[in-house]
């Protein structure tokens, strides 16, 4: 097996591979550590949104987080942590950056072209996360501006904000973290908003000496806290999934939130959302508000027309232009989450990318495997984003599923599976039913859960705990499977399987 990607569903995958003995597998790093998402953004300020005992992975709970949410640096100590003591780091090929990786059906085998050569697998994994790649904004004469710019997945640690006019294009998670943190450095902030988002606040705290000895000695204290903190967030569902108005509640925490930190009524009407709680991902901030209301930030609502060698160029609403003086441009746009790069270097047996392949419309079949790329499995794919609970519960039930159908092809003498299209459109069917009257298609925003078509193809549309329970088993029907020859074939019961029967 090859895995693409170290982040934590690289690292997750490798040590369930590992806990079942199967020691034959690489993973593809194109860095020189491993870390992925939590690794690349070290931005001032970055921390998780998710509480702490439960961004981590189930088999390996961190006793020693230092707070509630945890800061960056922290998530990145714990991953390289886990690949260390698990032995996942012995597998891992730095520098390894995947350029290409093709099916070749004769000989059953995935051929990955990387920086430094060539590997072939019989099965391929992507953990490569919706939040691998930034996203550049679209904007005329950005390559023309001389001063210094750089994405917050990018941060340049070296340039000294003391002083700088500094713009930041975008509000969302990471603006809202690193605002705080850069604007008593500025000589002048501006942020240029095209849509308010929902910020509430933070109920962020130290953990106790006393709770973390607790954590240590009684491992049970630690998972009774993360199943508490999992069903809570569990509940957010009834409101985003099942009954949008129960949102009014968070809406009434958010203006107040506004209103506490905000007093110049302008300001407040600049940064109060026009569209329900939810649509777009729900943040935390307790000093983003306060940041924005000092004499030094402003905040800038009309419409970026186009970059200068010096300035921001913005649009009114009568068309007035304005022209924002700046040497320092921060982009916090966000990711390539509806169209992930690296669909553009898997292909087919016919020659065609998964990017390709998938066209304006990214599906899979629970989120995990794509019809037409056999042996291929996609973690944190289509579907399988969440705006409410860890991300990491997603991937974990994602690998399950994986592990689940390696050990039956191994059972019955198997060879290659590759989903039956039938099988992934009646499954994506089956989604866009259930996305019907959730927030997140209903909320009256523009977000980027949404493709280009209106379709939600980011998050799974209900509890959490229901995508575990469909991918629990691998379900053997709804794929077409192939006898390994070279072993002599396989069972009776593999040959049900080959004809469409169902097995448990």
């Amino acid at each position: 097996m090859a895995i693409i990607g170290s982040g934590f569903a690289g690292i997750g995958m490798a040590v369930r591979l590992k806990q079942a003995g199967l020691k034959d597998f690489v993973v593809l790093e194109r860095a020189d550590e491993v870390g992925g998402t939590w690794r690349d953004n070290s931005y001032p300020g970055a921390a998780c949104d998710v509480p702490s005992h439960l961004y981590s992975f189930s088999f390996a709970l961190n006793p020693n987080w230092s707070r509630s949410f945890s800061p960056q640096p922290e998530i990145f100590d714990y991953m390289r942590r886990v690949a260390g003591e698990y032995g996942v780091d012995r597998h891992v090929r730095y520098n390894h950056d995947v350029k290409s990786a093709h099916w070749e059906p004769e000989d059953n085998r995935w051929r990955i072209e990387t920086e430094r050569g060539t590997v072939t697998a019989q099965f391929l994994v992507s953990g490569a996360g919706p939040l691998a790649d930034p996203s550049y904004p679209d904007i005329k004469g950005l390559e023309t501006f001389e001063g210094t710019m750089f994405h917050s997945a990018d941060w340049d640690h070296d340039h000294d904000l003391t002083g700088r006019r500094i713009a930041v294009i975008g509000t969302g998670a990471s603006a809202i973290q690193f605002v705080p943190r850069i604007q008593p450095k500025a000589g002048k902030l501006t942020l240029f908003q095209r849509t308010a988002p929902w910020v509430m606040f933070r109920h962020d705290r130290d953990i106790t000496k006393l709770e973390s000895w607790l954590y240590r000695n009684v491992p049970l204290a630690q998972q009774i806290a993360r199943k508490s903190i999992y069903w809570g967030r569990e509940s957010y569902i009834l409101g985003f999934a099942k009954n949008p108005r129960l949102l009014s509640v968070v809406e009434a925490l958010g203006r107040a939130n506004i209103n506490r930190s905000v007093k110049d009524p302008a300001l407040r009407a600049k940064l109060t959302p026009n569209f329900r709680a939810g649509c777009k991902r729900i943040l935390m901030s307790n000093d983003y508000y306060p940041a924005l209301a000092r004499p030094n930030a402003d905040v800038v609502t009309d419409d970026i027309v186009e970059i200068r060698p010096n300035a921001v160029v913005t649009r009114d609403a009568e068309g007035r232009e304005t022209e924002h003086e700046v040497d320092t441009i921060i982009l916090g746009t966000g990711f390539h989450v509806t169209d992930p790069p690296v669909a553009q270097r898997i292909f087919n047996a016919e020659g065609r990318s998964m990017s390709d392949h998938w066209g304006d419309d990214v599906q899979a079949f629970r989120g995990t495997t794509v019809a037409g790329f056999p042996n291929a499995f996609v973690l944190a794919g289509p579907n399988t984003g969440l705006g409410h609970t860890s991300q990491v519960f997603m991937i974990e039930a994602q690998i399950r599923y994986t592990m689940q159908a390696l050990k039956y092809l191994c059972r019955n003498g198997l060879d290659r599976m590759d989903v039956r299209p039938q099988a992934q459109e009646d499954y994506n069917e089956m989604l866009a039913r259930s996305m019907e009257g959730t927030v997140w298609v209903t909320g009256g925003c523009d977000s980027w859960y949404l493709n280009e078509n209106g379709r939600n193809t980011t998050l799974w549309p209900t509890f959490t705990w229901n995508f575990a329970l469909r991918t629990r088993w691998f379900d053997p029907h709804n794929y077409d499977l192939r006898i390994d020859r070279a072993r002599g074939g396989g069972s009776r019961r593999s040959d049900r399987v080959l004809a469409g029967g169902r097995a448990r």
